[in-house]
């Protein structure tokens, strides 16, 4: 059903195409509003296997590899010490949950009962760490992180449980090399 020009209306042959571009339009803008986790992830660091991961956002089980936005307080923290800038995600094991205890004792660090990694008193660079120093029963959506095979690794056994909700997402080795300790 034609219209004569100049009257406002869009001729039967015309919607479709607008149609398409204005859903076009919705499509390209919705990602940035849903702030999907990324999909894949390139770890540069020496606390786990350098090399490419794929991140879904299947929930994680204990010793999966998980990708973690810090707390601002933490990777502000993180960023003046030079350890990682303050936007960047950590990857790092997921060692304890819900329900499980985590106790730090003159640097043995513990998952209910069981010897899980030491603490160093200081980084590689020779400044001074606190590591974690009590026990803690961790609640529902709590999460205890630690690269256990990376003894140099800053993990929960210097900054302690985090909420679940920094967990961004499961990831998955896809082509990886060496830890680099």
């Amino acid at each position: 059903m034609a219209v004569a020009p100049g009257n406002g209306a869009v001729s039967a042959g015309r919607a479709p195409v607008i149609g398409a571009v204005m859903a076009s339009c919705v499509l390209l803008a919705a990602p940035p509003l849903l702030k999907p986790a990324p999909r894949l992830l390139f770890n540069a660091t020496a606390s786990a296997p350098i090399g490419f991961y794929l991140v879904d956002e299947r929930p994680p089980k204990i010793g999966d590899w998980v990708v973690v936005q810090p707390p601002p307080a933490l990777a502000t923290w993180m960023a003046r010490r030079g350890y990682l800038p303050g936007n960047v995600p950590l990857l790092k094991r997921l060692a304890a949950g819900d329900g499980q205890t985590v106790c730090g004792r003159g640097g043995r660090i513990t998952i209910d009962g069981r010897p899980a990694a030491m603490a160093r008193n200081r980084d590689h660079w020779g400044r001074t760490l606190q590591p974690l120093e009590r026990c803690q029963r961790l609640g529902p959506g709590e999460v205890f992180l630690l690269n256990a095979d990376a003894p140099r690794s800053f993990d929960g056994r210097y900054f302690g449980p985090l909420a679940g909700k920094t967990v961004i997402g499961r990831a998955t080795p896809l082509w990886v090399g060496r830890t680099g300790r």
